[in-house]
């Protein structure tokens, strides 16, 4: 039997709260996240993105781009309450429930018509939060959220198995899961620019080329996803970052910061009950370039030396500074909730 697994994406998610909340924004280009010049955009309305604004753009080129726009600083308090309420409505439809960030997730409705219970999940957002969102219907992770991303905002797509292959053909490599511009510029050196080049391709070249990823793009292009629904992983993230008033070189100083950093996630950790077993370090340059490298553990932990040791190892190793940096962040993430605690040991 064929799976059904429904992802729902909520539409510009912090600037749709603040203009619920404030009616007198609504229509209006709202930037959350870039009230400071060293700031970053967090969301934008869809007033907003007219002016070409995104997420992760500096707020000085945001301000360049839309100077009539409305600048307001993040209320995650606000947004996480109004996410538990999104997610409250999820679980009476579905009691597999796999977040992927606080403004959206997975549904595994497998044995049910997915259809409908998707309609009905627009409109008890709709009805009761005032709030939109995109939602996405197909038999796999991969194409449930490539759904939810087509017809946004406000949509409701269905990728049905007999149309993948054809569907996906003629779209861009960058629309396959986890393929970014690094990636895609790989791609493009092989003369891959399309989903359906990739299925024109030699799987065997691709593996010996990429591992394990060339196996899974590959099966990919032809809409193949096994991956479960994890009710008991939680694939949002926890971080910190910060955007320093004078950009730095400073080693010392940076592996001081990412300590802090380590600190307060931890804390954050265990108040919540969660482990984690991937940590990332962010860097962004003084030309506004970011590098992320991640490290995924074997062993999950949720404890502060441990997540300052190794991502000091990823600071001081995986990085080749090239420049002084404006931005600095630690992000741990695929949290678990442990059945026993679990500590970590690495000699690194």
């Amino acid at each position: 039997m064929d799976r059904s697994i429904i992802h729902v994406d909520m539409d510009a998610f912090y600037a749709a709260v603040e203009q619920r909340d404030n009616p007198s924004l609504i229509g209006k280009p709202i930037i959350i996240g870039g009230a400071s010049d060293r700031g970053v955009v967090c969301t934008a309305s869809y007033e907003a993105r007219k002016y070409g604004i995104h997420s992760a753009m500096s707020a000085k080129v945001a301000k360049r781009l839309c100077p009539n726009g409305i600048y307001l600083p993040v209320d995650m308090k606000k947004y996480k309450k109004v996410s538990k309420e999104v997610r409250g409505i999820f679980q009476r439809y579905s009691n597999i429930i796999e977040p992927v960030s606080i403004d959206e997730a997975f549904l595994d409705t497998t044995g049910n018509d997915p259809i409908p219970i998707a309609r009905k999940i627009k409109k008890d957002i709709r009805d009761e939060l005032q709030l939109t969102a995109s939602v996405g219907v197909s038999i796999n992770k991969f194409l449930a959220k490539l759904a939810s991303d087509m017809d946004k905002p406000d949509g409701l797509t269905i990728i049905r198995k007999d149309e993948v292959v054809e569907l996906l053909e003629p779209l861009p490599v960058t629309k396959l899961w986890g393929v970014g511009p690094s990636m895609e510029r790989e791609l493009n050196k092989l003369g891959i620019y399309y989903i359906g080049d990739i299925q024109r391709y030699d799987k065997n070249v691709l593996i010996s080329i990429f591992g394990k990823r060339g196996k899974e793009i590959y099966d990919f292009s032809y809409g193949i996803d096994h991956r479960p629904v994890e009710d008991h992983i939680l694939n949002q993230s926890i971080g910190e970052e910060e955007t320093f008033r004078e950009d730095i070189g400073d080693m010392d100083f940076l592996i001081d910061r990412l300590n802090s950093y380590a600190k307060n996630l931890s804390k954050e950790l265990k108040l919540r009950g969660y482990l984690i077993k991937t940590i990332t370090v962010k860097v962004k340059y003084k030309d506004f370039s970011v590098e992320t490298r991640s490290m995924t553990l074997s062993i999950p932990t949720n404890d502060n030396k441990d997540i300052f040791k190794i991502g000091k190892h990823i600071l001081t190793t995986r990085f080749n500074f090239y420049d002084k940096i404006r931005l600095l962040g630690l992000t741990v993430s695929n949290l678990i909730y442990p059945e026993d605690p679990i500590q970590l040991s690495l000699d690194i």
